[in-house]
């Protein structure tokens, strides 16, 4: 029975001689031969599965070459921090920052739910230090109170951004604004009370240096000091703060045909603890 099957098996052997006389076939022939027909099988099914699949390499580099402005499109939804209280900051290596953007930048306030409240709002930095009265703007030629916070007996404080800035310059924790003079006419104290009641849905465009840099969005308002970027918060401590995020779009440059651009579309980041993003 063994020798039949050793019989059969070598009658696989593809390399016997051409001669019936001289033709020997070999069980060492026919695994050679098995082995062969075995890898080529094998390596024209991997061939094929590769031709079938492509494989696409996705790469990131940084171009820190100096030249023209690199566009950079984004649309984040902050679910439980409002717009007021949220700023965008860009830096690059070469020294430039942009501090609370809003050139090309929108911001649409939601409920907690993530319906939308109101339309979209392009705001605008008012450098204005006027108040209304009776209808009219004029001057403010009183010197108001810096709660302590003044460095001189010169120093006036007339706005509630002034009492605000005089506090931040001792690096002082904020006094309750409802016991602020300049601040109960002021919409600082209802945009306070809706920080964490509120979501926001930041998106636009803005046009960076074409280096390597940086740029986020948090809350509270971003100055530098002994050139130290931070974020003042107050009265509110930077822990109270979900800064959990949603992507619904960020792109960099214009897109390119048949490439993934986008590739954080759809991402959601969970805060766990305070910080930006």
């Amino acid at each position: 029975m063994a020798s039949q099957i050793i019989g059969k098996f070598k009658q696989l052997d593809a390399y016997a001689k051409t001669l019936e006389d001289f033709r020997v076939k070999t069980a060492t022939g026919a695994i050679i031969t098995v082995t062969g027909a075995f890898v080529m099988i094998l390596l024209i099914l991997s061939e094929l599965h590769t031709y079938m699949s492509p494989n696409i390499s996705e790469e990131l580099f940084v171009d820190t070459s100096r030249g023209h402005k690199l566009r950079i499109n984004f649309d984040i939804v902050v679910p439980r921090i409002s717009c007021d209280y949220l700023v965008l900051d860009a830096m690059d290596s070469s020294g430039e920052q942009h501090l609370q953007m809003d050139h090309n930048v929108h911001k649409r306030r939601l409920d907690l739910d993530g319906v939308p409240i109101q339309e979209p709002v392009k705001e605008d930095i008012s450098l204005s230090s006027t108040v209304k009265q009776n209808n009219s703007e004029i001057a403010v030629v009183t010197c108001g109170s810096c709660y302590g916070a003044a460095f001189n007996d010169s120093q006036c404080c007339n706005t509630c951004e002034d009492v605000k800035e005089a506090y931040r310059l001792r690096r002082w924790a904020l006094p309750d604004l409802a016991t602020v003079e300049q601040c109960k006419d002021d919409d600082s104290l209802e945009r306070t009370n809706l920080a964490l009641k509120e979501g926001c849905q930041i998106y636009g465009y803005m046009e960076v240096n074409r280096v390597g840099g940086s740029f986020h969005i948090a809350p509270g308002k971003s100055f530098t000091i002994n050139h130290v970027h931070v974020h003042d918060v107050q009265p509110f401590s930077s822990s109270v703060f979900n800064t959990t995020h949603i992507i619904r779009h960020l792109s960099f440059g214009s897109d390119i045909e048949s490439g993934n651009t986008a590739p954080l579309d759809g991402i959601t980041g969970l805060a766990k603890e305070d910080h930006n993003f």
